[in-house]
């Protein structure tokens, strides 16, 4: 195994996470809870990020004083963070574990308002009642995308849902600068709502179904994947001025280290594998920089009656290559077989949007990077549940295995 591969340094960070939760709740004002708890099934999320730490939230017992804490062992400079240091030795200076308790996240100081209930319901409720408002998406000291639902008060009670993306002061103002950007290009994208915050944006939500709903439903034998390829045709040459953002398939190292984490068991599989997509990418045709998408996947893509009705998450817009972001939806594709059989039509739509996609980028290079996307959501699985995220990983790395034999068809 490569002297960068996983090992004692990533355990020994994980462990310490658990470790320090007691002296983090202490710090905090909170009750350390009597007998056992078992922090590892009550771990809600976790993110790694290897160079820079990692990050997991905890689900808390009654009796703490809070619901969920936070923990890390990135280095935050915030005052007031609650922080510990485990395993200090004589001869080691041990590991830096800090702490908060959710939403109040260090880095995303507007969380808190965007999961306060009676500051959502002020700001984006124009008058109707706020019937729920639910996290779906949270990356620990990075970003949070909350879903408020609104309804009105007469008899009929019609909903409107609005998005809250949650982010560090700089993205958000870059995302919004890609809202405008896109602002009559024909693009179907959400709606910005006001008011203007540092921290916070707030949108309408797309019309329509996902592209993977409609997969399920019946397979999307109805839809052209040549429109796909002309969603991204449409992208305005002003992008390019935006700031280039690597691709998924550009760390592939990184994200096979956090796959050997979350299968420690697999790491020999996992080095060969990314050895072998790294040998595909130097080797095949990339392609000219053009607008790009940057995160162009089922999730991100609304269908109505068949057609594309929005384009969503416009984070990673800007300069990059147009093979990635084909890969990007072939590599989303390729996995969602393993998240059970309602999604078996997925094989269906792989080979049929592959077979397109073949014909405009290098298919060396479309296969290998679609490998490379689906090897970043391996470790994503630990946050599908204590029951069934490792079968979900196993299956994820035998669609790594797939993709890349595939490459090797044009090598």
């Amino acid at each position: 195994m490569s002297a960068s591969a996983p090992g004692p340094a990533d355990a020994a960070q994980l462990a310490a996470l658990a470790a320090a939760v007691p002296e983090l709740v202490r710090q905090l004002g909170g009750s350390v809870p009597i007998g056992t708890w078992d922090l590892e099934a009550n771990r809600l999320r976790i993110q790694h990020r290897p160079g820079a730490g990692i990050s997991a939230m905890y689900r808390m017992p009654a009796g703490t004083g809070f619901n969920e804490l936070g923990a890390t062992t990135e280095k935050i400079a915030v005052p007031g963070v609650a922080a510990t240091t485990i395993g200090a030795g004589p001869h080691t200076p041990g590991i830096t574990v800090s702490g908060w308790i959710h939403p109040r996240d260090p880095m995303l100081p507007d969380l808190a308002c965007a999961a306060d209930r009676a500051h959502v319901q002020r700001t984006w409720g124009e008058g109707e009642r706020l019937t729920g408002l639910k996290t779906v998406a949270y990356r620990p000291l990075r970003r949070a995308v909350l879903r408020a639902t609104f309804t009105t008060l007469g008899p009929l009670r019609i909903p409107r849902t609005v998005f809250l993306k949650v982010g560090r002061a700089r993205a958000i103002t870059g995302l919004r600068l890609r809202h405008e950007l896109l602002a009559g290009t024909g693009i179907p994208v959400p709606a910005m709502l006001g008011p203007r915050t540092s921290g916070i944006l707030a949108l309408e939500a797309g019309r329509g179904e996902s592209l993977g709903a409609a997969i399920r439903r019946h397979s999307g034998a109805d839809l052209d994947p040549n429109d796909f390829i002309g969603l991204l045709d449409a992208l305005p040459a002003g992008l390019m001025q935006l700031e280039a953002r690597s691709a998924w398939s550009d760390s592939i190292q990184r994200y096979r280290q956090a796959a050997t984490l979350a299968l420690p068991h697999r790491a020999a599989e996992l080095e060969t594998l990314a050895a072998r997509i790294a040998a595909h990418l130097a080797a095949s045709d990339r392609g000219e920089l053009v607008p790009a998408h940057g995160d162009y996947y089922d999730a991100n893509i609304l269908l109505e009656a068949g057609s594309i009705s929005a384009l969503l998450d416009l984070d990673s817009l800007g300069p990059g290559y147009r093979v990635d972001d084909l890969a990007c939806l072939l590599g989303h594709l390729a996995i969602l077989p393993s998240l059970g059989e309602k999604n078996r039509e997925a094989g269906p739509a792989l080979e049929r949007f592959g077979a397109v996609f073949e014909r405009h980028v290098d298919p060396r290079a479309l296969w290998a990077r679609s490998a490379g996307v689906a090897l970043t959501l391996i470790a994503g699985s630990r946050g599908l549940g204590a029951d069934t995220w490792e079968q979900v990983a196993e299956a994820r790395l035998g669609t790594v295995e797939e993709l890349v034999r595939r490459a090797d068809a044009f090598a």
